[in-house]
């Protein structure tokens, strides 16, 4: 016959670890019941959020506080959680621990890979309720929104303009401290933003991978203008006179002409311009700089557009046709000068007499009968004539020419 055992009698110290499980199992169970009924039993006295975790408010606390307990020692920048910290430090160590499976790009949190694999998978679960287009983030809804609100928060302190994105105004303070950090390895020229000196690159390497579908015309960057031309579409209109254009900065230039607005001025001869563009031409009077030279003759021309003019002189292309007479030309102005002769238009006329003419350059001459002014003279005799080829059959009384 067995004995039975006797009974062990826990000890003091055992009772206690037991009933301190017992308590945290159960905390477990009314934090977890929490996300079901919603409480929020910790408030902040600041602001009135309220919190699930009583270590929630604490951490929360710290906006308030201006507390930063959690430093890395590489920079000495300072956060508030621990968590963000150990982000943080991944800057230092290069480590980017959640790997994308379908591309293989890594990140160093895990909701910026939850958010890069929405690429993949098409979803944009973040949707504008004014124009239902949708975004794979709610930040970039948020700033989406300020178009339809107007909204422009971030304020440059220099010039007092306004952007609905903070980087749009850290990008814009670099024209007013000269800032351009991002700089071509190849020619050593420097821009403000990345993305432009990654469109510059291209320049070097020849790379165009951007296509348009309609016509495969090639470009380094992405030209969401150019589909247009095909489309007809012209989203940018003038509230003033109607006129419509495809891109929003040609509206913008052209809105300068109902304001009279010329906001670039030449420094050297104080002349203003409406585009950026024409006053970095018109300097090149000042300079003599001519960067566009013809392969063929060595001609050199200021403007690229003066260089394309000039090589259809090489090439004998008249692209711009009369349909009329089918007389070509080099010069879609000179056509325009020419279809004159066909409709009788003179759109140019004398307010002394009335006479008409079809180029302005015409009525010029004219009003010089008007106002006796004779700008060309002969430097043998001293007689002056309104005309330059007046004056070139004059000489040939001096030199004696008898060209026909």
């Amino acid at each position: 016959r067995t004995k039975p055992e006797p009974t062990r009698l826990s000890k003091p110290g055992e009772k206690r670890d037991k009933e301190q499980k017992q308590n945290k199992r159960c905390q477990k169970t009314i934090r977890h019941t929490r996300i079901h009924t919603g409480e929020k039993p910790f408030t902040c006295i600041s602001c009135g959020k309220s919190f699930t975790l009583k270590s929630n408010l604490a951490t929360h606390m710290r906006i308030h506080t201006g507390e930063k307990p959690f430093t890395c020692i590489s920079c000495g920048k300072s956060f508030t959680q621990k968590s963000n910290l150990a982000t943080h430090m991944r800057i230092h160590t290069g480590e980017k621990p959640f790997t994308c499976i379908s591309c293989g790009k890594s990140f160093t949190r895990k909701s910026n890979l939850a958010i890069h694999m929405r690429i993949h998978k098409g979803e944009k679960p973040f949707t504008c309720i004014s124009c239902g287009k949708s975004f794979t983030r709610k930040s970039n809804l948020a700033i989406h929104m300020r178009i339809h609100t107007g909204e422009k928060p971030f304020t440059c302190i220099s010039c007092g303009k306004n952007f609905t994105k903070k980087c749009s105004l850290t990008i814009h303070m670099r024209i007013h401290i000269g800032e351009k950090p991002f700089t071509c390895m190849t020619c050593g020229k420097s821009f403000t933003e990345r993305n432009i000196l990654t469109s510059h690159m291209r320049i070097h390497t020849g790379e165009k991978p951007f296509a348009c579908i309609t016509c495969l015309k090639s470009f380094t960057h992405r030209n969401t203008t150019h589909i247009r031309i095909h489309t007809g579409e012209k989203p940018f209109t003038c509230m003033t006179c109607g006129i419509s254009f495809t891109e929003r900065r040609s509206l913008t230039s052209h809105m300068w002409i109902h304001t009279g607005e010329k906001p670039f001025t030449c420094m050297t001869c104080r002349k203003s311009f409406t585009l950026k563009s024409s006053l970095d031409i018109h300097m090149r009077m000042h300079t003599g700089e001519k960067p566009f030279t013809c392969t063929t003759c060595g001609k050199r021309f200021t403007q690229k557009c003066h260089l394309t003019c000039h090589m259809r002189i090489h090439t004998g292309d008249t692209p711009f046709t009369c349909m009329t007479c089918g007389k070509g030309f080099t010069l879609k102005c000179s056509l325009d000068i020419h279809l004159r002769i066909h409709t009788g238009e003179k759109p140019f006329t004398c307010m002394t007499c009335g006479k008409s003419f079809t180029q302005k350059c015409s009525l010029d001459i004219h009003l010089r009968i008007h106002t006796g002014e004779k700008p060309f003279t002969c430097m043998t005799c001293g007689k002056s004539f309104t005309q330059k080829c007046s004056l070139d059959i004059h000489l040939r009384i001096h030199t004696g020419e008898k060209p026909f």
